[in-house]
Order: structure tokens, then C-alpha cells, then sequence
């Protein structure tokens, strides 16, 4: 889709759109490049991991099975314990995969500029997401590829620097994946195909949910600073996170995304902090539900929820005037139903597989327009809810609220109060 300088999109036809895009990455996908293939030489993955928690080990994890000639050659966390605690965990594993010495070992704020100025060509973006825009921008002008875990802000004005870093990329011809992996599992992409193939006909509504229960939490220690306590328990921080409809609810929203081929225009939503309330759970929400509008008036309910004890649901459905959908069971009712009784695979290896067999086709992926759209629909919501008032795709997109503090030092650091729809403005 064409865009103007804020991101806007505009042009081809939501089917056309799903076409495109799915066709192309199912190109990629049943490429003969898959794990075990690959090229010597140059083609040689060394990755350099910022951001050594679970999520950023599972990554190298992923990609050491995703394909051959791939290494760690350095890693960089804020906390030397995260970093060796990743090391040692990955080196017990893939230790012939590993060459990650001390001078290739950073810590602290600033350890993502020591990984950007080794040899390693595949970096690996897994610290909080309020992080993002920074490292994605230090990347790029180190001329990196970048795999880039979802979200990939917090705000608007990191989608807007997200969107600008998108067109940089491309035009220095550098690769960019995205840590929505559903796009890259088998099941997702078959039920999508048959979508833009008018197996349901035009979809008129959708709804897609994330209902669970609490998630981890660290309990603080007396030696850490304000700064240490939030950043690692940083799902409940929004500076950090984005709120769990950002950081969590964002895969079950970019599928609907990628089923309309656009994104939402408004958004009308509410939410609140009624269960986890104690100040061990920082500041955010621990429910929303938003009514997300798409033009030609196709509405989405989305919600989400980390309240233990309650029903649980991580689902995606489609309502289309000629049948329904069931986006996360593969199944398709109405006049032409359908269910996928093929092989799933492993998505998140298969997008380090087709990540790396583009870099080595020298056809480099660049998916940050799509998780940015995602994401900036995942913010609109969060927006809404915490105001109390309808948002609009530009109003979010323009806003001036920055969330990330100034200045970051390893010291006092205010929890943000809790929103208050009909109090909380909008900025």
C-alpha cells in the first residue's frame, strides 16, 4: 500500500493487499532455502542479541534451528546476570554456536551500541518494547539487519519514527522481520489465502481476543533502584510495555489487520485495573475492550484480559456476508467451508527460516510497515481506553505523548498514576 509522510495507507483493494503480501511470503516459505540449506561464505548469519530475557534467548534459540551458518557472536543487556544467565543457557545447548567473548559482552544502558559496532549482521531486537524506536534506529544507521521483536513502540511518535525507519531500510536495502509469527505458520497462511480468495465473501465483522491469567512478576530487591525494579518487571510499566494490548493483544489484532489489509480508522474502547491493583503490578490495566472501526463501516471487538481465574481465550474470528471464519482453528463455514487438515510447522522458527533465506537471496524481508500498523492499532485502543473518548487513527498517530522518561540513569524513577477514563486527556 502507498503511504503518505505520517504512514497513512491508501491505494490497492483489501483483497488485492491480501494477496500480495500472502503470495509473497508463502513464496518464501515453500522456498527451497529451509533449515539445514544454505550457501557458505558470505551468507554466514552472526547474530547480535540486545536483550537477553526469555524471549531474546528463545529468539537465537529459533534461529539456530531455523537454519545453517548461523552464530552468536555478542550479546548486550541492561543487567550483567540476564546476559551470562542467556550465555550460559544458550552455550549448554548450541555451544558450538556460540562465539561470544568477554570483549563481545555488554551491559548497561548503552550495551546495544557496543553489539552495533561488532561484525554481527543479524541482530536481534528483544528488550522492552519502549526500547524500540532507539535500537531500530541505531541499527539501521549501522546499516544492520534486524529481526525486531513485536511491539516495536509505545507511542505514537515511536510509530512515526517506526514508519520513517521502514523507508530507510528499504532504500539502503537492509532486511527487517517482525516477531508476529503467525504470519509465518502454515495454517494461518492457507485460512488467509482462502480469505482474500472470497471464501467467506467481504468480511463485515470480527472479533479477536486475549483472556488469561496473571503472568510472571519479579518481586523487587533492595539493592535495585526504581529504575531496575520497573525495568524488570517491565510488562507493568507503559513506558515499557505499551500495556498488555500492546505488548500481548497486538498478535490477535495484526491478524485482523492482515485479514482487512488495513487498519483501523477509530477505535471506542474502555477498560480498568480492578483485580491486580497492588503496587507490585506498576500502573497498567488488567482488562480492555475495544470496538475498533475499519473504513466501510466493518467493525472489530477486540478484548483482553489478565485476570486469573476467569475464562480463558486467544482466538480470531471473521464474519463475512458469505460465511465465517474461525482464523486460529483453520476453519471455514458458509457457502464454502473449509478446515486445514495439513502439517502445522513451528512459527517461531520458521520466520528466522524465511528471514534468512531472503538475506541470502539477497530479497530481504521488510515487515516493520505491517507490525508498526499493529502496533499503532494496539496504542489507538489503549488510548481510548484510558481516556474514555473515541480516538481516530490520525489523532494517535499524531500525538504528542511520549512516554519514555528523559534522561534514563540507573535511579529514582516516578510510577506513572493509573488512567482514569473521563480524568486521563489526551495528548
Amino acid at each position: 500500500m502507498d503511504a503518505d509522510q505520517n504512514g497513512r495507507t491508501a491505494g490497492p483493494s483489501r483483497r488485492d493487499f491480501i494477496k500480495t503480501t500472502t503470495a509473497a511470503t508463502i513464496g518464501i516459505s515453500l522456498a527451497p532455502m529451509m533449515p539445514g540449506a544454505y550457501a557458505a561464505g558470505t551468507d554466514a548469519i552472526r547474530i547480535g542479541l540486545i536483550g537477553c530475557g526469555g524471549r531474546g534467548t528463545g529468539a537465537v534459540l529459533n534461529a539456530f534451528d531455523g537454519a545453517q551458518g548461523v552464530t552468536l557472536v555478542a550479546m548486550g543487556d541492561a543487567f550483567p546476570d540476564r546476559l551470562e544467565g542467556s550465555l550460559t543457557q544458550l552455550s549448554k545447548e548450541h555451544g558450538n554456536k556460540i562465539d561470544v567473548p568477554a570483549e563481545r559482552r555488554f551491559t548497561g544502558l548503552d550495551a546495544y551500541k557496543g553489539v552495533l559496532g561488532t561484525d554481527a549482521n543479524y541482530i536481534i531486537l528483544a528488550t522492552p518494547p519502549g526500547f524500540r524506536p532507539l535500537h531500530l534506529e541505531a541499527a539501521i544507521a549501522a546499516r544492520k539487519n534486524i529481526f525486531t521483536e513485536k511491539p516495536v513502540a509505545v507511542d505514537g511518535p515511536g510509530i512515526r519514527k517506526v514508519l520513517s525507519l521502514h523507508d530507510q531500510a528499504r532504500a539502503q536495502g537492509l532486511g527487517i522481520a517482525a516477531g508476529t509469527q503467525r504470519r509465518h505458520q502454515t495454517g494461518y497462511l492457507e485460512t488467509l489465502q482462502r480469505i482474500q480468495d472470497g471464501a467467506i465473501g467481504e468480511i463485515v465483522a470480527a472479533r479477536c481476543a486475549w483472556n488469561q491469567g496473571f503472568l510472571w512478576k519479579r518481586d523487587r530487591q533492595p539493592e535495585w533502584t526504581d529504575l531496575e525494579w520497573q525495568m524488570r518487571n517491565w510488562l507493568y510499566f507503559t513506558w515499557l510495555s505499551g500495556d498488555h494490548i500492546v505488548e500481548q493483544h497486538v498478535h490477535n489484532i495484526d491478524v485482523v489487520n492482515w485479514a482487512m489489509g488495513t487498519h483501523p480508522i477509530a477505535a471506542h474502547g474502555m477498560g480498568g485495573r480492578q483485580v491486580r491493583t497492588g503496587p507490585e503490578w506498576g500502573h497498567i490495566f488488567d482488562h480492555f475492550s475495544i470496538d475498533y472501526e475499519y473504513p466501510g463501516n466493518m467493525h472489530l471487538h477486540s478484548q483482553c484480559r489478565q485476570i486469573t481465574g476467569c475464562e480463558g481465550d486467544v482466538s480470531e474470528t471473521l464474519v463475512g456476508d458469505k460465511g465465517q471464519c474461525q482464523v486460529n482453528k483453520y476453519s471455514i463455514a458458509g457457502a464454502r467451508p473449509w478446515k486445514f487438515e495439513g502439517k502445522d510447522n513451528a512459527p517461531y522458527v520458521q520466520e528466522h527460516t524465511d528471514f534468512i533465506a531472503s538475506l541470502r537471496a539477497g530479497k530481504p524481508l521488510n515487515e516493520l510497515k505491517t507490525v508498526a500498523e499493529s502496533t499503532m492499532t494496539a496504542i489507538m485502543g489503549r488510548m481510548a481506553a484510558y481516556t474514555g473518548q473515541a480516538v481516530t487513527w490520525d489523532q494517535a498517530l499524531d500525538s504528542k505523548e511520549i512516554l519514555m522518561p528523559d534522561g534514563l540513569t540507573f535511579g529514582p524513577i516516578e510510577v506513572p498514576a493509573v488512567a482514569m477514563p473521563g480524568r486521563t486527556k489526551l495528548t
